[in-house]
């Protein structure tokens, strides 16, 4: 729980009633490695933030292949947001790349959340800018490099990553084969 109360004050001051509130609200979630945080075609119903464990953002393309956008590992907040407010149907998957705990918040945990803390909407809006942010520096140099200098990049920016993912995952979202990928990883090693 201390995890998910420091992230939170990155974003906005609380008192000390505010974060027994939050802590109140949290239930404890555990997937197994393989198991949908959040699936395509249902409702996002939940916001949870990552104790232990990687998840990976996936979806298939119009050929059927299984594409992965990006990785969130520990001490960040999962939730496909832009159908979790509005309560949409999702058109991404949200998978447990490994065995993961999470906290978790119901959606009408997190809405209570928004009606009783003045900030709480405030804070939330600096947490997604942050994560878009942060989505953004993770894919644009992908599109204008070769296929070994985002491996590497991949490897700089995420060092403890790499061999926490299967490969097959890193190639797709490197946007390379897995056959490619042996190769870069055999060539620079």
């Amino acid at each position: 729980m201390e995890e998910l109360i420091e992230y939170i004050l990155q974003f906005g001051d609380l008192n000390q009633q505010q974060i027994k509130l939050i802590a109140n609200k949290a239930t404890e979630l555990q997937l197994q490695k393989g198991d949908y945080f959040s699936e395509a075609g249902k409702t996002p119903r939940q916001v949870g933030f990552i104790l232990e464990g990687v998840l990976r953002v996936c979806y298939f393309n119009n050929k059927g292949e299984e594409i992965t956008k990006y990785f969130v590992d520990e001490n960040h907040l999962i939730v496909d947001y832009q159908h979790f407010q509005p309560k949409i149907e999702a058109t991404e998957y949200v998978e447990a790349v490994t065995d993961c705990k999470l906290l978790i918040f119901s959606k009408e945990d997190w809405e209570d959340l928004s009606k009783t803390i003045l900030i709480w909407d405030a804070i939330v809006h600096k947490i997604v800018q942050k994560a878009l942010t942060e989505k953004l520096e993770r894919r644009s140099p992908l599109v204008d490099q070769d296929a070994t200098t985002r491996y590497l990049s991949f490897l700089e920016k995420f060092p403890k990553l790499a061999n926490r993912i299967p490969l097959s995952y890193l190639a797709s979202y490197l946007g390379i084969t897995q056959s490619s990928l042996s190769r870069i990883r055999k060539n620079i090693s």
